[in-house]
């Protein structure tokens, strides 16, 4: 029975917009035939002209699904009038007419061509689902248009994207053709998960349920491989009918597999299948009646701070919800349980965040400057990226040799791009080939591109070391028998490797043949190609510390944890040591015969606090990783010169030898610099500007603490004078003043501010002013004291002294020194240094 899909009432409006203009906005709710329908309805459009439709899918399964929905429309094979290009696999041909491509084919076809000659129209379906690749696929398709291909159509599908922003983005005019209506309503059921449930227990519970309560097959969102898994065994513990067929769908799925979980169930029975948000949008599950929604999502949340990413499980938003519960209105009417409540449901956020925020962005980059454009800005985005981790994504490419120092693509970055894999396994196998290791290279970036990264616990794939791994797939590959490698994964994982290093080895084109036996060391050779940032040196805990200075931890002893050197392929970047979870060692010596772009080399001149001493060292880095360092017997004069001081600096003046005499003479300058314009700075407190000029000359062969000792403070100190400032320090800051005694008093001038006269009250009868300095300009303070040097007044106004407050004084002193001498006068009388004048 032929059902009229809902996007067939707008299919007239949609083919008179393009015949008018170049660009429009497509919003079709899940259900309504978009992605099949629309290219087929427009085959026979005049302005192609010959040309092609290319359609962008985000996904490979969806890619090939609607390639061989749509073929079968035709009643063609695909690869005649439609056909498709995915990763490792295309299907075309001279007669294709239709070409739907994934989001990285795409990249890499504008880059060849990048006007696109052959090709009318780019559709891009799903682009709610605002992949990397699908934002820079528009942003190169844009630019095409506006360089080289003004009648380059482009159409953007959508079931759930905020139409208003792309359409600003494409350009003034750009209309928007709204199709509603699902083919068939879809209730909505919330029931939320306890939280003390397991949730593989409860989706399994639910799953029962619903094909207890309702019609058709069930397709069941969970967040990713592991949840699937785990469901599928606790489905398999509820007895479920013999007629009920399980199949579990998600990425690094083989093909075959994919293709079984997607087609139609077997005449009698129903299908419960268990995906990931793989099934999510443009795939049709013939049968789906009922959607079972954990809610869940896994995404990889890239770290411009740390250079590395992690997954992430959260819920998802309320635009992927209604997508998976569309799911279920395919056929006919149906049913979505959602495992959460309505409340929380009303929290979501309206749509996911674009990957573009959030993801590695040295793929972009790479593919940018490969473009032509070393600023993002140079290109129309509907989120540009943001501005820390494309910085960050250029200096790992910088580190890679893909870019130059101005940010432009070299030719080392050139063929990596070629290459259409991650920069950093790019660059891996690029120089792995000069090495002769060209075969081991692609094994290892194969593997190190699969999502899981084989860490099942197979003997030979046990703890965190990468090396046991390839070489179990190097025995699988030169056997023929991907069961070799079983104990590393399962066999259609292996196939999938092996394929992918095949076609890797392939690329790389011409290359010495790989030894037989590559060295212990050769897998963390490659992996600090791929990884620089990521080289760990052994700490004296155990833990690593990694050349981009972030700490990582293995998670067990094993092997792995005595190696001085790994290079860390993947952590999990959590916590204050991040968890290795897949590695391999590297020696020392092959770093540093390997890596010379690498190693920054440094002559260090500081002053070392532990031993009180200038330390020169070279020492060779690699980032923040310390590799070597030796001592320089005779570094230069200059830098010892600035350590020396900078230790002064560090240690304070208590580190130069101050004597008496020589603290009292800076005391002396700090006071006129204080009352004086002209005069040094030498405050008490640091090491001054003042100070390090006068006590560089000094320092000429010293080195430590010790060396110090042998300084003359007095000299360095007078040797920033002239003989004029000389004289001046002499006359205006005395180191003694002669009171009426006769007798020679010191002058203390520790407080600058204000200088003291400490002097028995005898010896300045008949002085009848208060003593003063600086020219004059500043009275000392006098702390007159008794007969037994014991203050008994402090003053600056002596004459006041003896007129008001003498008689009170003399009252107290003469009644305790009765043989001293006590005139009435004191302004006339005679001052004595003894208890009473001489006659």
């Amino acid at each position: 029975m032929n059902i009229e899909l809902p996007i067939q009432q707008v299919l007239p409006e949609l083919k008179k917009l393009f015949r008018e203009q170049d660009t429009g906005v497509l919003i079709a709710e899940p259900g309504a035939g978009k992605t099949t329908v629309v290219p087929l309805s427009l085959l026979e459009e005049p302005w192609l002209n010959g040309r092609k439709i290319m359609m962008l899918e985000p996904r490979r399964l969806a890619a090939r699904s609607a390639a061989a929905r749509m073929a079968a429309a035709l009643n063609e094979n695909i690869g005649q009038t439609v056909g498709y290009r995915v990763r490792m696999d295309t299907r075309v041909s001279q007669a294709t007419r239709i070409e739907v491509v994934t989001e990285g084919v795409l990249t890499r076809m504008l880059q060849q061509d990048q006007g696109l000659e052959d090709t009318a129209m780019i559709i891009f379906d799903e682009f709610h689902e605002r992949h990397l690749h699908g934002d820079l696929g528009l942003a190169l398709a844009l630019e095409s248009r506006a360089m080289l291909r003004p009648d380059l159509k482009v159409l953007i599908m959508s079931a759930t994207l905020d139409p208003d922003p792309i359409c600003t983005l494409l350009g003034e005019g750009t209309r928007t053709i709204d199709c509603p209506g699902r083919t068939f309503p879809v209730e909505t059921r919330y029931v939320s998960k306890p939280a003390s449930a397991v949730l593989e227990e409860f989706t399994a519970q639910t799953v029962v349920k619903a094909l207890e309560q309702q019609e058709g097959d069930v397709l069941v969102f969970l967040p990713g491989a592991r949840e699937i898994h785990r469901t599928e065994r606790e489905l398999s513990k509820l007895n479920l009918s013999s007629h009920v067929e399980v199949h579990t769908l998600y990425g690094s799925m083989p093909i075959e597999r994919q293709d079984e979980a997607v087609r139609p169930a077997v005449e009698g029975n129903r299908k419960v299948v268990l995906s990931t948000s793989i099934a999510e949008s443009s795939l049709t599950l013939p049968g789906v009646r009922v959607v079972v929604d954990a809610g869940l999502s896994r995404a990889s949340v890239f770290s411009p701070r740390t250079g590395m990413s992690r997954l992430v499980t959260q819920p998802v938003s309320k635009a992927s919800a209604d997508q998976r519960r569309g799911r279920a209105g395919r056929i006919a009417p149906g049913v979505c349980y959602r495992l959460w409540s309505e409340e929380v449901h009303d929290g979501l956020p309206e749509a996911a965040r674009p990957e573009i925020a959030s993801a590695d962005l040295a793929p972009l980059a790479l593919e940018l400057a490969a473009w032509g454009v070393q600023s993002p800005a140079e290109l129309q985005w509907l989120d540009i990226p943001p501005a820390a981790a494309y910085g960050q994504a250029q200096a790992l490419l910088r580190q890679l040799g893909g870019l130059d120092d101005t940010g432009r693509i070299t030719p080392f970055g050139r063929r990596m791009n070629a290459l259409g894999v991650h920069p950093r396994l790019a660059s891996m196998l690029l120089r792995a080939a000069e090495l002769g290791l060209a075969s081991y290279a692609s094994m290892l970036a194969a593997l190190l591109q699969e999502p899981a990264g084989l860490r099942s616990s197979g003997s030979a794939g046990a703890g965190t070391d990468l090396r046991p791994r390839v070489e179990a797939l190097l025995m699988a590959s030169s056997s023929g028998a991907p069961q070799a490698a079983a104990g590393v994964a399962d066999i259609a994982a292996v196939r999938r490797i092996l394929q992918e290093s095949r076609q890797l080895r392939t690329a790389l084109g011409p290359a010495p043949e790989d030894p037989e036996r590559p060295g212990e060391d050769s897998c963390g050779l490659l992996l600090s190609f791929a990884y620089p940032d990521r080289i760990g040196q052994r700490r004296e805990d155990g833990r690593y510390l990694l050349s981009s200075g972030r700490g990582v931890q293995l998670s067990q002893a094993e092997s792995l944890s005595r190696s001085a050197y790994l290079v860390a392929a993947e952590a999990d970047d959590q916590g204050a040591d991040a968890r290795i979870l897949l590695a391999a060692p590297v020696g020392e010596q092959l770093l540093l015969d390997y890596g010379a772009d690498l190693i920054e080399e440094d002559v260090h001149i500081a002053w070392d606090r532990s031993t009180r001493s200038v330390r020169a060292h070279r020492r060779l880095r690699i980032g923040a990783i310390l590799m070597k360092e030796s001592t320089i017997a005779q570094p230069p004069e200059d830098q010892v010169l600035e350590a020396l001081l900078s230790g002064i600096r560090t240690e304070g003046q208590d580190c130069l030898p101050w004597t008496k005499s020589s603290r009292q003479l800076a005391d002396r300058l700090r006071f006129l610099h204080r009352h004086l314009p002209g005069w040094p700075d030498l405050e008490a407190d640091h090491v001054s500007a003042e100070l390090e000029d006068q006590l560089s000359p000094f320092l000429a062969g010293m080195r430590s603490a010790s060396d110090l000792k042998k300084l003359s403070m007095p000299d360095v100190l007078l040797s920033g004078l002239s003989w004029e400032q000389r004289q001046q320090l002499d006359r205006e800051a005395p180191t003694h003043i002669q009171v009426p005694s006769g007798s020679r008093i010191p002058v203390d001038y520790s407080r600058p501010e204000d200088p003291t006269l400490a002097v028995r009250l005898q010896e300045m009868f008949g002085q009848q002013d208060t003593p003063r300095i600086a020219g004059g300009r500043v009275p000392l303070t006098l702390h007159l004291l008794s007969p037994a040097h014991r203050p008994v007044q402090v003053t600056r106004d002596l004459t006041n002294f003896w007129r008001e407050t003498y008689f009170e004084v003399k009252k107290d002193l003469k009644g305790r020194y009765p043989k001293h001498y006590w005139p009435d006068n004191p302004m006339e009388a005679m001052a004595t240094n003894r208890a009473k004048p001489r006659s």
